[in-house]
């Protein structure tokens, strides 16, 4: 920075107290016995920072260029050069002070004043002097200390309630549970699961109301307890570094569930089988303690089965006396299939001329395409009819006949193919899905009854997306990220770093789970 922007003023080093240290550091006293010319240039420098930190609304994320160019958003604090116009991330500070030698910068949060030699937040009393006049006072002139009278006095003005309500903002992100995870060793599929629950607002009021007693649990290793401390952490701390996990990865590894022992591994996992895990423990530890049998009707009070379970229902009819069978199961979340739709899509392409069959990352399919495909058309079958008494030729057709408050769908983007050579795939096919989702032409009323003027059905069928978990790159040595909704703005979450999304990278990514949240309690 140009000497042209210090003050004319000249400024001086706040005077020495008596058991108060006179530098901050040995780097700043360096700093501060050069010239004039460099002690006013470093004030007024951290003047211009500081009113650009404090003289604007707060906001939830801070935006950075780094060393190559682009342009990052993150919710974890920036830092500013002391010594020229640049704002940094955390990763990037130490390529920008080994190229341009600059070894002071100012948390974008709170103002202090970061020494990278130190490599800590040092307290300079000349720069806290003039940090705390600016939070006191928003002048760097006269005492920061307010009259007792002055300050505890009635004003009519600012007490009224239409004063209130203009002049508040929103609460800065730590009320919002915005915090990455550390990865600990290929556990990001175990993070996005993580991050879809802390930002399901059904499981945070739960966790944050003592709906589980952790501080009386007395189940060893107990996941729910994990959870708890995890919710607490998010939405009690101020801090917004990444968080590990460790409970959880305890609790997950020593747990007695036989049926995912296969996930405990130090290597990428499925992510929707983790999912399923922990849905199940936090059933079991909050629940009447039975896993749910598969096909049955299983109903539970528990939080997991309230947020997340709903009820499909399989018609049978026969095609030789019209007799139909109904059976109804609980179900999670719904799986659907993307193999057999895309290579309808590629035979239709074909068949329409498009020349060359178009491969499995161009066939566009629709989120609403895939669910007619196992909500909406039946499938031929066979099955023993009670009213024939003999094996008939049949339809079977599957509804849902109750939904749940939080809709969680897989795309099966994983098949495994048998044959000589035995190997699972990853299939690539974009699958565009809405922001806001009608569920009710799939579900079992919708078959029986007239509902275009049912409002209030209707209602209690839409959904709006919550979260997205993506699975990028090959099957043995992807990553998993996520994209999770905050009130009306999106972020991503990718292991321990969080940034602003923008509505179109969700809308673009190619979703593994989606999870959709009833909108009448969105």
């Amino acid at each position: 920075m140009s000497a042209n922007a210090a003050s004319s003023k000249d400024h001086k080093v706040k005077e020495p107290q008596p058991g108060q240290p006179m530098y901050g550091c040995e780097h700043v006293g360096r700093l501060f016995n050069q010239d004039q010319a460099t002690i006013n240039m470093s004030i007024q420098h951290y003047k211009t920072i500081l009113r650009a930190i404090f003289d604007i609304n707060p906001i939830l994320s801070h935006t950075a260029k780094g060393v190559d160019g682009q342009v990052v958003t993150s919710i974890t604090p920036t830092y500013l050069c002391l010594q020229c116009p640049s704002t940094l991330t955390d990763d990037d500070l130490t390529k920008h002070g080994n190229k341009k030698s600059h070894r002071f910068y100012v948390e974008s949060r709170s103002g202090a004043l970061y020494c990278q030699m130190c490599d800590d937040i040092v307290w300079d009393p000349t720069f806290e002097d003039l940090r705390l006049k600016k939070l006191g006072t928003g002048s760097f002139f006269g005492s920061r200390k307010r009259k007792h009278e002055e300050l505890f006095a009635p004003d009519p003005v600012k007490d009224a309630p239409q004063y209130i309500s203009t002049n508040t903002t929103l609460a800065t992100c730590k009320a919002n549970g915005l915090r990455g995870i550390y990865n600990a060793g290929a556990t990001c599929y175990q993070n996005v699961v993580l991050q879809s629950f802390l930002h399901n607002p059904i499981l945070r009021n739960f966790y944050l109301s003592d709906g589980h007693q952790s501080g009386s649990c007395d189940t060893p290793h107990c996941l729910s307890c994990a959870m708890d401390d995890m919710f607490q952490e998010f939405y009690a701390s101020e801090t917004t570094n990444g968080y590990t996990a460790a409970n959880i990865l305890s609790g997950f590894w020593i747990s007695e569930n036989k049926a995912f022992e296969n996930l405990v591994a130090n290597k990428e996992q499925d992510a929707h089988e983790f999912f399923q895990f922990m849905a199940e423990e936090l059933h079991e530890r909050n629940g009447d303690g039975k896993r749910p049998e598969i096909g049955s009707e299983h109903t539970c009070n528990c939080i997991i089965h309230q947020t997340y379970y709903g009820k499909l229902q399989t018609s049978t009819t026969c095609q030789n006396c019209g007799g139909v069978t109904n059976q109804a199961q609980s179900f999670l979340d719904l799986s659907v299939p993307l193999e057999n739709l895309t290579q309808k899509r590629g035979k239709k392409n074909l068949s329409n001329g498009d020349g060359v069959a178009s491969t499995r990352t161009q066939n566009s399919v629709t989120l609403q395409e895939c669910l007619d495909e196992e909500y909406i058309k039946s499938d031929k079958c066979e099955y023993r009819c009670q009213n024939c008494s003999s094996v008939q030729q049949a339809r079977r057709q599957t509804s849902i006949k109750k939904l749940p408050n939080v809709l969680s769908i897989q795309l099966k983007r994983f098949e495994f193919k048998q044959g000589r050579n035995d190997r699972a795939q990853k299939i690539e096919t974009p699958v565009q899905f809405p922001l806001q989702l009608n569920m009710l032409p799939y579900t079992t009323r919708a078959r029986t009854q007239d509902l275009k003027d049912n409002y209030e059905l209707q209602r209690s069928c839409t959904y709006d997306l919550l979260c997205v978990v993506v699975h990028v790159g090959d099957m043995d040595t992807g990553h998993y990220i996520s994209y999770c909704r905050v009130g009306d703005q999106w972020f991503a979450f990718n292991d321990h770093k969080v940034e602003l999304a923008q509505k179109s990278d969700v809308l673009n990514a190619k979703a593994y789970l989606l999870f959709y949240i009833v909108r009448s309690l969105s």
